[in-house]
């Protein structure tokens, strides 16, 4: 007997191949994703995608989805506070087990095990080799494009570009095959979890900079814009 859980569905190419694992597994049984979301700009928190891509992303998957809206800049506190209040819904509706994306940042593991006490967290992609597990994702199928980049680590010219072979010839030594650091994020629109293809096409690419939280210069982020077909 499978396990009822959900999933953390970031909309990319990590969540997309976990996902992937878990239903082959057959451990656990998937039956909500859920994902952050910027309510002020209704996309998803980090990667930018339009919130209609999200939900045709869902669609395609054949999950249902649940979206946890969040205000434009949020402090840890606020942060914190809603965060803690979905988490004890998605406990009366049953949820004791969820899963995540996550690869090798201890920190992130163990913070998302805090903020969910007395809900069982799963990482089906822990300590995976980055560089094979990306190669896995392309020779199963799937299909991602690069949304959001490092203005530092890649620059313009990595957005919005496909995650092939290709792309792991042209990465920079210091940064890793899966943007596990932040480096990049993606937008996996096709692949052995979609029961069809997401349609969509480019629009405009952005620079946008952020306050460093560790008080240094302005971050700066390349952001690829889709439109939903």
């Amino acid at each position: 007997m499978t396990t009822k859980a959900y999933f953390n569905w970031s909309s990319g190419k990590d969540a997309s191949i976990a996902l992937y694992k878990l239903i082959q597994q057959q451990e656990l049984h998937v039956d909500l994703l859920v994902t952050t979301i910027n309510k002020h700009y209704n996309r998803v928190s980090m990667h930018g995608l339009p919130k209609g891509l999200l939900e045709a992303q869902a669609k395609s998957i054949a999950i249902p989805l649940h979206c946890i809206e969040l205000p434009e800049n949020p402090d840890m506190d606020t942060y914190n506070a809603i965060m803690a209040k979905e988490v004890t819904a998605l406990k009366e509706m049953g949820y004791e087990n969820c899963a995540f994306g996550d690869i090798f940042l201890e920190d992130l593991r163990n913070y998302r095990e805090q903020q969910l006490k007395g809900i069982q967290c799963h990482f089906p992609l822990w300590k995976k080799d980055t560089t094979e597990l990306l190669q896995e994702f392309i020779e199963l199928g799937f299909k991602a494009i690069i949304v959001c980049c490092s203005h530092s680590k890649l620059g313009k010219e990595f957005i919005g570009k496909e995650i092939d072979n290709s792309f792991l010839d042209t990465l920079p030594k210091d940064v890793d095959p899966c943007g596990e650091n932040g480096e990049f994020h993606t937008f996996c629109y096709d692949g052995p979890i979609f029961k069809h293809p997401i349609k969509f096409s480019k629009g405009e690419t952005i620079l946008r900079k952020y306050p460093d939280p560790k008080g240094g210069k302005s971050v700066g982020f390349w952001f690829q814009d889709l439109i939903t077909n």
